[in-house]
């Protein structure tokens, strides 16, 4: 069979769907370019190989459209499962048969479920689970045809072998590959988006908090160092006026304050902190 009879091939990857082919005459125009391929070398034999991805190119289309209706493009997996043919073409062995597909298509279908398992995820899901949606997904397409109306929850289980749970938590991680966006609306709403429910910064929480830890450790102090205190930080009085009020001096308020925050800070971490100078 000479070259010269054989068209020239687009790129293995073009966007463009090659001419439907029947299913026999695509297998054995497969076999003969493999054959002819293993007798060639360099970018002869590239060209006849390339002739063969094209040839196979909408098997791989239709294995990727296997996992249609699951958050990710169309062309993004078709582009999966051309790349993992292109793989399979280059690594097959004509030795072991003249059937290319039943070489290529295991690895194509085992690139797809890998890409969905390590890429897509956004959140992602136990393993078992993310194994587990498939099934669930055509178990429910062919009782839908069967029964004429969507299945409930223990039919697919009975379907398929598993619990009901399990059909429940695989439902509910539908969206984990592509979450809704805070910024969309709800369902059947409109004019505000979900982030506009999410609850605004209440400092009164942090205060609580403060007076939580606070309050405890100031119940240990001396009825001096609890005034001092209240002093400098709720009267807001000046370290001067405080030793005005006191008799002393303003360097001996100073240290007052650093020795009462570190005995504070000591209550409440455990660890003795030398804070810094008060103003």
């Amino acid at each position: 069979m000479s070259t010269s009879t054989l068209s020239e091939p687009a790129h293995p990857l073009t966007k463009t769907e090659p001419e439907p082919v029947p299913p026999d005459e695509r297998k054995r125009r497969t076999a003969e370019l493999i054959a002819l391929a293993a007798e060639c070398e360099g970018e002869e034999r590239q060209r006849i190989l390339d002739q063969v991805i094209v040839l196979n190119i909408p098997v791989a289309h239709a294995l990727a459209s296997r996992y249609r209706n699951r958050g990710q493009a169309r062309d993004e997996l078709e582009q999966v499962a051309c790349l993992a043919l292109t793989k399979a073409v280059h690594a097959y062995d004509p030795a072991r048969g003249d059937d290319l597909l039943v070489f290529a298509v295991p690895s194509i279908l085992g690139e797809l479920k890998r890409y969905f398992r390590d890429v897509t995820w956004t959140v992602r899901p136990p393993r078992r689970i993310q194994e587990l949606r498939p099934r669930l997904t055509e178990a429910e397409e062919a009782l839908t045809q069967q029964l004429g109306r969507p299945p409930r929850p223990s039919e697919i289980a009975d379907a398929v072998g598993c619990t009901v749970d399990d059909v429940l938590e695989a439902h509910e991680c539908a969206t984990c590959a592509s979450p809704d966006s805070l910024d969309e609306s709800p369902p059947g709403e409109s004019g505000f988006a979900w982030i506009d429910r999410l609850p605004a910064a209440e400092f009164g929480f942090g205060r609580a908090e403060a007076v939580a830890v606070l309050a405890p450790a100031c119940r240990r102090l001396k009825a001096r160092d609890r005034r001092i205190l209240h002093m400098r930080f709720y009267e807001q009085k000046t370290q001067q006026q405080i030793a005005d009020e006191l008799g002393v001096t303003q360097v001996q308020v100073s240290r007052l304050l650093q020795r009462i925050l570190t005995d504070l800070r000591r209550a409440i971490t455990g660890r003795n902190t030398t804070p810094a100078k008060a103003a």
